[in-house]
């Protein structure tokens, strides 16, 4: 089996394109391959801000082969009356690239035709490989790209060089204007090269030994984790690590070497989030704890290089972060010397969006719909989170957090607490902006997510009502997110909340605002939007999209509620008997579906019911609804789904036994009566016409 390597070499590419250009290079050159037929054992990829790398193992030699028969025009017009070949059979014979005496007469259902068996396949590794190449390249996806020799080639970052290699053989394409060949560059100090790679295999060991490079991203991570564990034992500590901000400087560096730096105690009276902050966001470094969890004055930092004056490198560092912690430590003075009322009073003088007021006119929805909220959730927080809403984005107009927004909520959370307010009120503020993102932590207690799921509904109520939708390429005010952000604090949370009532509280919460669309039409489109954000929410734990549609078809203004009704109804789907429990009641929601505005109630008449069968449906659906009942009280849906089991024979027997739609228009109407009765008891846990089986 064969082994081939492409190299595309680059300027220093941004680090965090490089994750995503690892998974499409393995997805579409496997795909490429798969399409193609050419067999293949393993699709690897790595890169360095200098280099993109996908490594192919268990290749064969040429591509399957296969024998297929093409289908050409009819007989009746492929010969003349001579039995000649017309211009239809010649042309078809033409389009194969074959002799006409190559054709033959193939007999079908259809008729008879001209057909031809072929032999497909059997082209060679190296050139499925480089067309594959010069396919893949030019459609790679990048957040942004340049341009260079004119407009000729656009690109993440310039390309300076390109390897192939199958084998002990260069694989030859062209892209940005180079040919690929056997050549390969190391680090641009350490070793710099180019380097002849003679065979696919010493690859990686070249450009380890000569280019002095760590291709894998996890052995660059762990490279700067053993040693600066090691580094930070030497002065009795230990690194604060953050694993996103690792992976990112793992992919900034192609040789780390981890590097101590250190900076005045007096910086130490700053509070630790800005410290880390400071050193995390604007110098890639980490910070250090002591055995008693506070912070260190030392820092850990990556460089890419084994310097030969490592003093005077981290003399640089140094110098740079005491810079940012000279202007941090003024800006903490300053905001300390300040007062809550005077940064709600320049609140006013800070628009929110355009027609939507000021921060000031926000923080005073905040504080109504917090104090909203929190009486359904929390009475006993109510007071606490009217303050904390009125001040919520009073830090927006400190000092600290005009520099470094990435503080946004945490300072407001600290300077709260210094101020006087209470820890309620002190942690709802630190905790505002949490979730950042699908993945990001949600606040720890209730005041924080109080008040971060009421900012959202404003931040939702507002947009919706200008028409400020998101759209399918632009989402500029993050309302996905603030969707998925309230959903994400609903469930997990547990709150028990009706999301349309919270939705229209905060559409009250504005005042003197030219509205696009009134609230019943815009709470209607946020519906739909909530309603979307679950759907994929959802989809994304592995739940079945008919499962989810069947379960939130009954309404998912209880989002907690919705979610108990999905996580049954998909472990009812895996039962053994839930196909069959399907038919029967899809056949009973599709027959009362059809009657459409017919005057349906569920009034079942005893009196009419003239078949055991539906005498036996009738007596069952009785016993069946108050204990359906009893367990939808305290949402039990396991259970009411195991319901079901009882029912199902019932619902059988009387398909079997029983004309629904008989001519007697009485017995007709009691009939579908009781199977509106039923669905409609169903219809507290799903729809179960939605499922196609």
């Amino acid at each position: 089996m064969r082994h081939f390597v492409l190299e595309i070499g680059v300027e220093e590419m941004p680090a965090r394109f490089l994750p995503l250009l690892d998974r499409e290079l393995a997805d579409r050159f496997a795909a490429q391959l798969s399409e193609t037929g050419l067999e293949y054992g393993r699709v690897a990829t790595a890169s360095t801000p200098r280099r993109l790398v996908v490594d192919i193992t268990g290749l064969a030699d040429v591509q399957k082969t296969e024998q297929i028969v093409v289908s050409g025009p009819p007989a009746r017009i492929a010969f003349d009356a001579d039995g000649n070949p017309t211009k239809a059979g010649l042309g078809f014979a033409k389009s194969q690239n074959v002799e006409f005496d190559q054709i033959y007469v193939e007999k079908t259902d259809k008729g008879e035709y001209l057909a031809l068996k072929k032999t497909v396949g059997g082209r060679t590794a190296a050139e499925i490989l480089a067309e594959a190449c010069q396919t893949i390249l030019p459609g790679l996806t990048f957040p942004k790209k340049m341009q260079w020799m004119g407009k000729e080639c656009t690109f993440g970052r310039p390309v300076r060089w390109i390897l192939a290699m199958l084998d002990g053989e260069a694989v030859p394409f062209t892209f940005a204007g180079l040919t690929a060949s056997n050549q390969t560059r190391g680090h641009r100090v350490m070793g710099s090269g180019p380097f002849i790679v003679p065979h696919a295999d010493d690859y990686a060991r070249i450009l380890a030994e000569q280019g002095k490079v760590i291709l894998d991203a996890a052995d660059r991570k762990q490279a700067i984790k053993t040693e600066g564990d090691r580094l930070a034992a030497e002065v009795s500590g230990s690194v604060e690590w953050s694993e996103a901000l690792l992976d990112q400087v793992a992919n900034l560096v192609e040789t780390p070497r981890a590097m101590l730096g250190g900076f005045h105690e007096k910086f130490l009276e700053l509070p630790a989030e800005v410290l880390l902050t400071s050193m995390e966001t604007h110098q890639k470094s980490f910070g250090l704890r002591g055995v008693d969890g506070k912070l260190l004055p030392y820092f850990l930092t990556a460089t890419n290089i084994e310097s030969r004056e490592p003093a005077l490198v981290r003399k640089g560092w140094e110098r740079v972060l005491r810079a940012r912690l000279e202007d941090a430590r003024f800006f903490w003075e300053a905001d300390c010397a300040a007062s809550f009322d005077h940064w709600l009073e320049k609140l006013d003088k800070v628009i929110f969006i355009g027609p939507l007021g000021t921060m000031g006119d926000k923080t005073r929805r905040l504080e109504k719909l917090c104090s909203f909220i929190a009486a359904s959730v929390a009475p006993e927080l109510q007071l606490a989170m009217a303050r904390a809403g009125r001040l919520s984005k009073a830090d927006l107009v400190s000092e600290m957090v005009y520099e470094f927004d990435d503080l946004q909520g945490k300072m407001g959370g600290i300077y709260a607490l210094r101020n006087g307010e209470s820890q309620t009120v002190s942690q709802a503020l630190y905790e505002q902006c949490l979730p950042a993102g699908q993945d990001s932590d949600l606040p720890s207690g209730m005041p924080g997510a109080i008040l971060s799921l009421a900012d959202k509904l404003d931040n939702l109520a507002g947009c919706f009502g200008l028409g400020m939708v998101p759209t399918g390429a632009a989402d500029p005010y993050a309302l996905r997110r603030n969707a998925l952000g309230a959903c994400r604090i609903i469930l997990e949370m547990g709150l028990k909340v009706d999301i349309s009532v919270l939705l229209r509280q905060a559409q009250q919460g504005y005042t003197g605002v030219t509205w696009k669309f009134g609230e019943d039409e815009a709470l209607d489109k946020l519906m739909d939007f909530f309603g979307q954000r679950l759907r994929a929410y959802w989809n994304g734990q592995g739940i079945a999209t008919l499962v989810i549609e069947a379960a939130m078809a009954p309404g998912f203004t209880d989002i907690n509620d919705t979610w108990l009704r999905v996580r049954a109804l998909a472990e009812f789907s895996r039962e053994e008997d839930f196909e069959a429990s399907v038919l029967t009641f899809k056949r009973a929601a599709n027959i009362i579906r059809k009657q459409g505005d017919q005057d349906l109630c569920g009034t079942v008449r005893e009196e009419l019911l003239e078949v055991d069968a539906e005498k036996s449906f009738w007596a069952t659906l009785q016993q069946v609804e108050p204990v359906w009942a009893e367990l939808a009280a305290v949402a039990d849906y396991p259970q009411m789904l195991s319901r079901l089991r009882v029912l199902r024979p019932a619902v059988d027997g009387f398909f079997d036994g029983v004309m629904v739609m008989c001519e007697d228009p009485a017995l007709r109407a009691n009939r579908l009566n009781l199977l509106y009765r039923l669905v409609g008891t169903l219809g507290r846990v799903a729809d179960f016409g939605k499922f196609q089986v």
